[in-house]
């Protein structure tokens, strides 16, 4: 059998395919990047989260984001959701990490190449829409406390939290309780913390 003959008898349907999404993690702090700047996470730090409109979690808040479609790359995915979800364009994202625990999802086997960046929020206007209620920055603080990281969202009167186990030599990180936060988020989050601050940052 060659090659021409093996494509033709193959039946992609005879082995299981996840759904592929896209999550963005987008920070945003005063000035347009930290440059060289060393020292803690910054106290202004903010996350930009969306008020699900549909199930599952609905009325939760979640980072922006949604399915890849056939004829795009990831990256043209995460740009593409970040504008329908958020209204903001000309936003550069870079490949986070690829999340693929079973069962992340509710609704089927999905996996997530999640993307991040950093911007001036300040500067950006934001514009809910597609299936997003809403669209808002949120203060993040992150605590470490006897092998567990405590994550807090606030903006206003709506206040989210989580309790995520730290992930180590290849394991993921596992949420054990979360308040308002939709899916996995709240590791996504973590994840990108931790980027921050390896790429920005001194502990």
């Amino acid at each position: 059998m060659n090659e021409k003959q093996f494509l033709e008898q193959y039946k992609p349907g005879d082995y299981p395919r996840p759904s592929v999404t896209v999550d963005n993690v987008i920070f945003s702090m005063p000035g347009s990047s930290p440059g060289e700047r060393r020292g803690p996470l910054p106290e202004e730090l903010r996350v930009l989260l969306i008020k699900r409109g549909g199930h599952p979690f609905i009325g939760h808040w979640a980072l922006p984001g949604g399915f890849v479609g056939p004829d795009e790359t990831v990256g043209e995915a995460a740009r593409r959701e970040l504008v329908e979800e958020t209204g903001l364009s000309d936003v550069q994202v870079e490949q986070l990490y690829t999340f693929s625990k079973p069962g992340r999802d509710p609704r089927a086997w999905v996996i997530s190449c999640a993307h991040m960046a950093l911007v001036d929020g300040a500067r950006l206007s934001l514009k809910a829409g597609d299936d997003a209620k809403d669209a808002r920055w949120f203060d993040v603080k992150a605590e470490e406390r006897d092998d567990l990281v405590y994550l807090y969202l606030s903006d206003g009167d709506v206040r989210l939290s989580a309790t995520v186990t730290p992930g180590s030599d290849g394991v993921e990180a596992r949420t054990i309780e979360s308040s308002g936060l939709a899916f996995d988020h709240a590791e996504i989050i973590m994840y990108a913390l931790s980027r921050l601050r390896q790429k920005f940052y001194l502990r």
